[in-house]
């Protein structure tokens, strides 16, 4: 009866360590933290992702690797993390699919609000619609004419089914009253390329992927959908500017497994409020004309809860559907 004793308190103590509750951040990090992007390389998610998981593992004294997994509008990268250790090892670069897949997919294995747990919502960026060169069209009022001019007849590439580019765009349509044809791509990276070589004529991206193509006169900046302008790129002008009623954008925030124990949920945060007020970090992610944010795991989730219910509207209105 003893052994018996002994064998079931050391099979319990084995249990209490694969428990939530056996980590902690005393010994925090043990190992190398893997960062998922649920994007290909190249576009704004990932940009900011390898900023902050470089900063983040000084600070750490860990190698944070960034782990690019894209697919099914982000669900693919998401649901890893999703159903990762909580133990505060694997990271999420979540962006606004976090807020709309709900509303986009029916059969999600995986429930983003039970699933993760904010830690900090890093970024927000005004959407620039770009356009290739070849468009005649050079400002909002001019390029709205051309699409109802010519409905159905002009496309705009997106970063997937139900992506922020996506959404955005279709938002876009029930503001102007105008017909374009979407073409889906698997990121922000390969719908950049494929702007860029003429496959599409259009798209709707933060500043991050495009700045330094709209610089270089390889992409049209057509107008800025916020309320003022960008000081990265002050010569374009809003959409407001132009008579438009047109504001969207994409965001950036970090995410972890739900049950992550609080203590390593506070460090992570801190931790990721101190790289954004280093004035080096600060400076560069405003060169890409993004604007830091910043805040408590607490008002991440609050803005969550808040974009789901907005675009949720745009969804039904715009009557998106994915597969």
């Amino acid at each position: 009866m003893k052994a018996m004793r002994t064998a079931g308190l050391a099979v319990a103590a084995l249990c209490s360590l694969g428990s939530p509750g056996a980590y902690s951040a005393e010994n925090y990090p043990t190992k190398p933290l893997r960062f998922v992007v649920p994007f290909p390389p190249g576009g704004g998610t990932d940009i900011l992702a390898r900023l902050l998981g470089e900063r983040l593992g000084e600070r750490l004294g860990v190698q944070v690797v960034v782990d690019n997994r894209p697919g099914a509008g982000t669900n693919i990268g998401t649901e890893i993390v999703a159903r990762a250790q909580p133990d505060g090892h694997t990271l999420l670069m979540g962006s606004i699919g976090v807020a709309t897949n709900p509303s986009l997919y029916k059969n999600m294995r995986f429930d983003p609000v039970r699933d993760l747990q904010p830690i900090s919502l890093v970024a927000i960026a005004p959407s620039i619609l770009v356009t290739h060169p070849s468009v005649p069209a050079k400002t909002p009022q001019d390029l709205v004419s051309l699409l109802k001019a010519r409905p159905g007849r002009i496309n705009y590439g997106s970063f997937g089914a139900g992506s922020g580019a996506h959404l955005v765009a279709e938002y876009f349509k029930l503001v102007t009253g105008t017909d374009i044809v979407h073409v889906p791509y698997k990121g922000g990276g390969p719908g950049i390329v494929a702007l860029l070589g003429g496959e599409v004529q259009m798209v709707f991206a933060s500043l991050l992927p495009v700045i330094s193509h709209v610089k270089a006169q390889r992409l049209v900046p057509i107008g800025l959908a916020a309320a003022r302008r960008s000081q990265a790129l002050p010569q374009v002008i809003t959409f407001k500017e132009a008579g438009i009623a047109f504001e969207a954008g994409p965001w950036f925030g970090v995410l972890v497994p739900a049950k992550t124990p609080r203590s390593i949920v506070q460090r992570l945060n801190v931790e990721i409020e101190g790289i954004l007020q280093l004035d080096d970090v600060k400076t560069r992610i405003a060169r890409e004309g993004v604007d830091v944010v910043g805040g408590t795991p607490a008002q991440f989730a609050d803005f969550i809860a808040a974009e789901a219910r907005r675009w949720a509207e745009v969804v039904k209105k715009a009557d998106i559907r994915v597969e």
